[in-house]
């Protein structure tokens, strides 16, 4: 999966989810409550994962005539961009009518839990997919609001690691990859020198600071929704967490103020070609492998923890991935279900996730071959031990543009060198937390 798609989904959200309208749905199942009256059909919107949509239907038109060979049903294919998949989906969900199948962002899965236009995922409809227990618990965590029926199932998983360049490290007399924030400092301003920086970042990228304003708050022990769903951004542990992030720039200077604009990848090309020594990024392998980077040429550890973190604190990433649902006025309820079933059976999972370079959410896939590159091996134990679901309110979009913008500014005030202080934090973030509309 190319993280530049996953990442303009979800920095589009909150725009869409407050202006969508009955703009018209989909040509694919139609309206009314879910039930079987077309058992012989099914169309299916696929998310674009691959570097086109032509790609995408490569990798996966085979598999759906496998599909048609084991049970008789026709699935209809449309890879639909991810800048108009949101877009798509909240007509259809205002509307009623959509596809049977659809794949949806994992971050967007409680937002769109609240349209009410997914089928629940109850005990019933996993008995009939075999089962809730074979996914990771972490990506069925991101499925859906806590305490509800998830409303879809995890397809593909990702998750954040810190890539580190040996070369570079060896060079400077550093022996191991940073395991702490205070270690991860100061490995960078050993890293640092002319036109070479310890770290790069991706400033300019809303999506890519909240994700990353969701792990280190974790980390000072902090949420940005209380118990209630209530936003909870500028308190104290979260401004010092985001202050932590934006210093990179603003006080430690292990980050290029070119930095702050960035936000398409520039990062990881840094990275790839040695003018940044560590990244903080998803699954980037295949990326840094287009700009000439092999695999021996860098690590991959956990994102640093503070020092003596325990509990909550050793969360080391949020939980990123493609969920699959079935939109609820699906005509074919027991074909859209069996669908799902194949979708994350243990053979499909290992040719989708290996074809895309994520990581199986169905543990038993894991255990491939192909799976076993250290870089893999090093985010599946992140995605399994250390990382947690962004929170799974309904605002939860709004959010993710609201507190990644914030962050954005922050950023570029780092970069124009004006000072960024606990009160310009906080004021910023108050400023977020305001224009949050009511839950």
């Amino acid at each position: 999966m190319r993280i530049n798609r996953l990442a303009a989904a979800t920095a589009v959200v909150a725009t869409l989810a407050l202006t969508a309208t009955a703009c018209g749905g989909s040509s694919g199942s139609g309206s009314g409550s879910g039930d079987n009256s077309s058992p012989k059909t099914l169309t299916y919107w696929a998310s674009n994962q691959g570097a086109s949509v032509e790609v995408d239907k490569q990798v996966l038109e085979p598999e759906l005539r496998k599909f048609e060979e084991q049970t008789g049903i026709k699935v209809k294919l449309e890879v639909v961009p991810w800048s108009d998949l949101l877009n798509r989906i909240l007509a259809a969900a205002t509307s009623g009518q959509g596809p049977d199948v659809l794949n949806i962002g994992n971050t967007w899965s409680a937002s769109l839990q609240a349209t009410g236009a997914l089928l629940p995922f109850d005990a019933d409809a996993f008995g009939k997919i075999g089962g809730k227990d074979r996914f990771l618990p972490a990506t069925i965590a991101s499925a859906g609001a806590e305490g509800k029926d998830p409303a879809a199932v995890p397809l593909y998983s990702m998750t954040y690691g810190l890539y580190y360049n040996k070369k570079l490290f060896q060079a400077a007399g550093i022996e191991r990859p940073p395991a702490t924030w205070d270690e991860l400092v100061t490995d960078g301003k050993k890293l640092t020198a002319g036109d070479k920086y310890g770290i790069a970042v991706e400033g300019g990228n809303g999506s890519e600071n909240v994700h990353h304003a969701f792990t280190f708050a974790k980390q000072h022990g902090a949420d940005f929704f209380d118990a209630s769903g209530k936003p909870t951004f500028d308190g104290p542990d979260q401004v010092a967490a985001i202050k932590q992030y934006v210093d990179m720039i603003a006080k430690d200077k292990i980050a290029a103020a070119g930095n702050a604009e960035y936000a398409n990848n520039q990062s990881v090309t840094d990275f790839a070609t040695g003018k940044a020594a560590m990244l903080m990024w998803q699954s980037a392998g295949a990326n840094l492998k287009s700009h000439g980077m092999n695999p021996e040429e860098y690590g991959v550890a956990p994102i640093p923890v503070p020092a003596g973190a325990s509990g909550d604190k050793l969360t080391t990433s949020m939980v990123a991935g493609i969920n699959l649902a079935v939109f609820k006025n699906t005509k074919n309820t027991a074909g859209a279900l069996d669908f799902v079933k194949f979708m994350t059976s243990k053979d499909e999972q290992i040719a989708l996730n290996k074809a895309y370079g994520s990581i199986p959410p169905v543990t038993e896939a894991q255990s491939d071959a192909a799976f076993a590159t250290p870089e893999l091996q090093a985010l599946a134990k992140v995605l399994g031990t250390s990382a947690q679901p962004l929170p799974q309110v309904a605002n939860e979009s709004q959010f993710e543009t609201l507190v990644g913008t914030a962050v954005k500014n922050l950023f570029a005030a780092a970069a124009a060198g004006k000072p960024v202080t606990d009160e310009s934090v906080k004021a910023e973030l108050t400023k977020a937390q305001q224009q949050m509309p009511a839950s």
